[in-house]
């Protein structure tokens, strides 16, 4: 860096450079800071989430992620006992048995031969 030959000028202008540095390694630091700061919010918002919240005062209790996957399975196990015959209490077994008295109640008619036999 070459003197400008005036010291109170090369002074200021030395001090003017430094406190510019300090300035923008400050206000590095300081965006760094508080990007830190939000995503350890959004951490910790997430992990409130996914292990759930205990009840409080005036406050409902919030399940987990696995604890609602876990409902989930239970509604899923439910919903397939209703779907497959078995007990004689499933949707199912019920549709079957509604099926069988409509045919005993309205017998289909008996397809009629695309080709009947050349007569004799």
């Amino acid at each position: 860096m070459e003197a400008t030959g005036n010291p109170a000028l090369d002074a200021v202008l030395m001090w003017g450079g430094v406190i510019t540095v300090i300035a923008g390694v400050i206000t590095l630091l300081w965006r760094v800071v508080r990007a830190s700061i939000r995503l350890a919010g959004r951490v910790n918002e997430f992990m409130d989430d996914w292990s759930g919240e205990p009840g409080r005062p005036g406050v409902h209790p919030r399940p987990g992620v696995m604890e609602r996957l876990a409902g989930f399975e239970d509604r899923l196990t439910r919903v397939e006992h209703e779907l497959h015959p078995n007990s004689g209490e499933s949707l199912r077994d019920a549709v079957d048995l509604a099926n069988r008295r409509l045919a005993r109640i309205c017998p289909e008619p008996e397809p009629e031969d695309p080709d009947p036999p050349a007569p004799r």
